[in-house]
């Protein structure tokens, strides 16, 4: 899921979710090949097992470039193809497919920071367990039974149709193993863009719950555990890992809830919380989405938030600014501000308190750093919108600028 820009704060608290990914399989070429997904030794490596088996307890770790103010999102770096060669892509946890634009040829493509993907000729058929975990509906028709197609339609209107193929991904491990890994890869060719939220990317990363996630392929070939989680700076950056814990320091933990919430991680209901005090508005259906820079809430815990920050402000010497339009509510100051920390004082912490049965779980801390923004105007703006207002309807969606330290773990 993509929806819109918007500013990030730094996050201190992790969240712990507990998953049980999916395995998958995939066709090789564009006939049935005997070997599924492989491992390609690197130069001077020794055999696939004793690789596998090395790699098994390590972790996978990508640099993350960008920020949710003003960039607008955020990105990382594969290298894939033979020869591998470097694509940004960016980063959401709201869907579950890695794709390229590609040439194969492009009907429609957008700018791109590197040129478009040549695809190779592993193409996967149409009834593999991964296309079938593409498809809107269970009983989907194969134009072509060699050939997978898909399409995927975002939250924020962008869409791709494209089709599955097989590619390497070159890959590094912590404990200093390289390998080249075949995974499925989606080969875009036909873009619609939302100019709204357009940014110059080669792709999209997929890490949603889904058998074709990059995160269930690796699992599915014994590279890593089940675990991926990231951190993000409030000064943009950071990084995202896949496999054993990268940094386990103030971790808590709550297990991924079984509400239906489509391919999104969710901890469950939750209750929300305003400076340390109940609001009454509770079995909030939380979802995570690192794909929308955006959080939003539901009508009744939006209109809840904005009535208290608006009692909250009362007698702070701080004023609406409907004239600024970066987003719904913004307030100014006697001086424009130029950093959270000249205002944040005047703010109190947001917290989502997870339930379930009756037994509190952790406390997902959002602080006011991580849910406001300074818009070019000097105002402070913030980051929470309603909903309902872009199709969410109940469904509480906590986005990348309140997502800056999450780990899912399976």
């Amino acid at each position: 899921m993509k929806i819109g820009k918007v500013g990030l704060g730094v996050m201190m608290v992790v969240l712990m979710m507990m998953l049980n990914l999916s395995t998958c399989s995939a066709w090789f070429g564009n006939k049935r090949k005997s070997g599924r997904n492989s491992i390609l030794p690197g130069e001077a490596m020794s055999s696939r097992p004793s690789l596998m088996n090395h790699a098994a307890g390590s972790s996978i770790v990508f640099p993350i470039y960008g920020n949710v103010y003003p960039v607008g999102f955020y990105n990382v770096t594969l290298n894939i193809g033979q020869p591998p060669r470097p694509y940004f892509l960016d980063v959401d946890t709201g869907s579950e497919l890695t794709w390229l634009q590609c040439d194969a040829p492009c009907s429609q493509c957008s700018e791109t920071p590197h040129p478009l993907y040549k695809p190779s000729n592993d193409f996967i058929p149409c009834k593999d367990p991964l296309c079938a975990s593409l498809q809107p509906t269970d009983d989907y028709t194969c134009e072509d039974p060699n050939q997978c197609d898909y399409e995927i339609k975002y939250a924020d209107q962008y869409s791709t149709l494209g089709v599955l193929l097989n590619d390497v991904y070159l890959l590094n491990f912590t404990n200093g193993v390289q390998l080249k890994v075949r995974m499925a890869l989606g080969c875009g060719y036909d873009q619609i863009f939302s100019p709204s939220t357009y940014h110059p990317l080669d792709g999209i990363l997929g890490l949603g719950r889904g058998k074709a996630s990059l995160i269930s392929q690796l699992n599915s070939q014994g590279l890593v555990r089940n675990v991926m989680g990231h951190c993000l700076s409030s000064r943009g950056g950071g990084y995202i890992f896949f496999g054993n814990v990268y940094d386990s320091s103030r971790m808590s933990w709550t297990p991924i809830s079984s509400i239906d919430s489509g391919k999104h991680y969710s901890a469950g209901p939750a209750e929300l919380v305003f400076g340390g005090r109940k609001t009454g508005v509770g079995s909030l259906n939380i979802i995570f989405d690192t794909g929308s820079s955006y959080t939003y809430f539901n009508s009744q815990a939006y209109q809840a938030m904005i009535s208290l920050l608006n009692k909250e402000l009362h007698r702070k010497p701080i004023k609406a600014a409907p004239d600024d339009q970066t987003l719904p509510m913004c307030w100014h100051g006697k001086r424009p501000f130029r950093s959270i920390n000249e205002v944040k004082k005047y703010f109190k912490p947001l917290t989502l308190s997870f339930t379930n049965g009756g037994r509190v779980k952790p406390q997902f801390e959002i602080p006011p750093e991580a849910y406001l923004i300074i818009s070019n105007m000097g105002n402070v703006c913030l980051g929470i919108l309603n909903g309902p207002e872009v199709g969410l309807g109940e469904l509480n969606l906590i986005g990348g600028e309140n997502l800056a330290t999450l780990s899912y773990f399976g």
